[in-house]
């Protein structure tokens, strides 16, 4: 008999029980009896409703829309979550510090256009978390960061409750968005809104507080079930206005010396095919910004990456792709953009109008996400359009082919001990080699070699420092790169950078991916030949411990160390790490005396104007 048809009965029983009739005069006794009798079966055989709690609508909501990997850090008290996520079939990457597992979440943002997930425990490790959700904010990553937080009651009081702290109004003035779910049926609509704020429009970082309380709350199963959201449509195109179109169209065609601006919006975009139209079509030289090497081949003939000064202070009208006039195009101006060659007209592509005229004046803004507006620029260029003059793209041609040929006979050299550029030159090969490798990029000398040495081939295959140009992004961005991509990682570290995140090699041990960590060791801070001047015993603020064998580390976690003084020794390494896919670190060493006080941006290291 089914439980439903028995409670029926019962439920029959009962309502017999309790029916007014004649009965004699121990009638009330026998009625109680059968009262008691049907509730009791009721009880017993009716079938409880079937609930869930805060821990399982969080990870069904994520699930629902299509993410599938966490970035994390267990603790309390989210260590339970972590655990029922990895149960239900979610991919958990554990870390060692909430910083790298954010960075993470952010690189996983960029490369797949979804919000990376970052998941740390209350106060410290929330704190941890926000310098990664600051930095993706700052260079438009999707990524949410997810904390658990001490109860409201007590915070709002100031009671002093565990780990107390009020995250959200912390988190608040560093991201894009924050919100707070206090109830499970909530807890739908709080990552929904987060998934949206984080990728609609300029992408970014969002916070979602869930104070521990939340996790255990229940709730009917199937109410929960109908509480979750799939976000439809999270990044809408957003198509430019056709006047603005035209009036950009009319700018290029009018210019002598155009030049085209690619910055890491435009990879972002994943309007590759496009993109590339646009550049082959008006014939216009183009300048990649470093994560937007590959959009194009950087041996594409149109580059003007090996001109970048000249192209710079001589263009006439720039178009900037997902590109800002920010510090590391000196805001537009001043001498990198030849103030004494005259007035540039500017063409800008972006999501957000408020970005327009930020630094200077804008002549032809085209509002829009990039997909949408350089397809509609395509559109516009017909089979008449005039290609710039031969004058302009020769003068760049010729800097180019004298650049390069300098750059290729330093390249050929093999100096003892190393120096950066016979040490990049096998990366640069092994790239070649493998143009779907992913080149992860840090440090200050390290960064800057690299950028102008290594070629890219592929979009979407380089990652490094971004707008901040911080340190300590390394071992995160690896581990997101091989996880979403499944693609072998070439992480090329100054041995300074390295510092920040090196504990994460037994991350990438434990998850056995195919990381090769190259660290560019020179015993310091961008060299290790400061002295200290006082003549007391500490080394000087920027030398570290000389001839320092980062590759034990590596080895101490069941990886692959190598010790490379030569380049030969170092191609071998990085080749058979790359065909191996084992997690490996080479410390590559380099001459201690190779590389200048903050590499390219010593002028933004302020000078003391005591005289002594």
């Amino acid at each position: 008999m089914s439980s439903v048809s028995t409670a029926k009965e019962a439920a029959t029983a009962l309502d017999e029980a309790i029916k007014p009739k004649s009965r004699p005069a121990n009638g009330a006794a026998d009625d109680q009896q059968l009262v008691a009798r049907a509730l009791q079966q009721m009880t017993q055989e009716a079938p409880e409703a079937e609930t869930t709690d805060g821990f399982h609508l969080v990870i069904d909501a994520l699930k629902l829309n299509d993410i599938d990997t966490i970035f994390a850090l267990p603790g309390i008290p989210i260590t339970d979550l972590t655990r029922m996520a990895q149960a239900e079939g979610m991919r958990v990457i554990s870390f060692r510090h909430e910083q790298h597992a954010g960075n993470a979440a952010a690189a996983a943002g960029f490369l797949t256009q979804k919000p990376g997930i970052c998941l740390t425990v209350s106060a410290p490790g929330f704190l941890n978390g926000l310098t990664a959700l600051a930095n993706a904010t700052t260079n438009c990553f999707p990524m949410i960061l997810i904390s658990g937080s001490s109860e409201r009651e007590i915070v709002d009081l100031q009671q002093g409750d565990y780990e107390e702290m009020d995250q959200l109004a912390i988190a608040k003035p560093l991201c894009k968005a924050a919100f707070r779910v206090l109830h499970a049926e909530d807890i739908g609509v709080g990552i929904a809104r987060a998934i949206r704020s984080a990728v609609s429009g300029r992408p970014g970082g969002v916070y979602l507080d869930l104070p521990a309380k939340l996790f255990a709350q229940t709730m009917d199963a199937i109410k929960g079930k109908n509480s979750l959201i799939k976000v439809i449509d999270p990044a809408p195109r957003q198509i430019p206005a056709a006047d603005a179109v035209q009036r950009a169209l009319d700018l290029l065609k009018g210019a002598k010396r155009p030049l085209i601006l690619l910055g890491k919006g435009a990879a972002y975009a994943q309007a590759d095919a496009d993109i590339r139209a646009l550049v082959e079509k008006t014939g216009i030289p183009y300048l990649p910004m470093s994560m937007a090497k590959g959009l194009l081949p950087d041996t594409h003939a149109q580059s003007a990456a090996a001109a970048r000064s000249y192209v710079l202070q001589e263009a006439d009208v720039v178009l900037l792709v997902g590109a800002r006039l920010n510090w590391l195009l000196s805001h537009g101006k001043g001498k990198t953009w030849g103030q004494d060659k005259g007035a540039k007209q500017f063409i800008q592509i972006d999501i957000a109008p408020t970005e327009i005229d930020s630094n200077v004046a804008i002549a032809a803004p085209v509002i829009g996400d990039i997909g949408s507006c350089v397809a509609a620029l395509l559109a516009g260029i017909d089979a008449k359009w005039a290609k710039p003059p031969t004058e302009w793209t020769g003068a760049i041609a010729e800097r180019k082919d004298k650049n390069l040929s300098k750059m290729a006979a330093t390249l050929a050299a093999r100096p003892s001990p190393m120096n950066f550029q016979s040490a990049l030159s096998v990366i640069r090969d092994q790239v070649k080699a493998r143009p779907d490798a992913i080149v992860v990029n840090e440090g200050a000398n390290t960064l800057d070699f690299a950028r102008s040495i290594v070629d890219m081939y592929e979009p979407r295959k380089r990652l490094d420092v971004g707008t901040w140009g911080i340190m300590g992004i390394g071992m995160g961005f690896a581990v997101a790169a091989a996880v979403v991509t499944g693609k072998p990682v070439i992480a090329i570290e100054g041995d300074s950078a390295f510092g920040f995140s090196g504990m994460e090699v037994e991350t990438i041990c434990r998850y056995n991916l195919p990381i090769c960590v190259i660290v560019f060791n020179n015993n310091g801070v961008y060299r290790g030949t400061d002295v200290n001047p006082s003549g007391t015993p500490d080394v000087a603020p920027t030398v570290f411990v000389k001839n320092a064998r980062y590759d034990k580390l590596m080895e101490a976690f069941g990886g692959v160390g190598v010790h490379a003084t030569t380049a030969d020794e170092l191609q071998a390494a990085l080749t058979e790490a790359v065909a191996t896919g084992r997690p490996t670190l080479i410390n590559a060493v380099i001459d201690e005396t190779a590389g200048t006080e903050s590499g390219r941006i010593t002028s933004l290291n302020p000078a003391t104007a005591k005289k002594k």
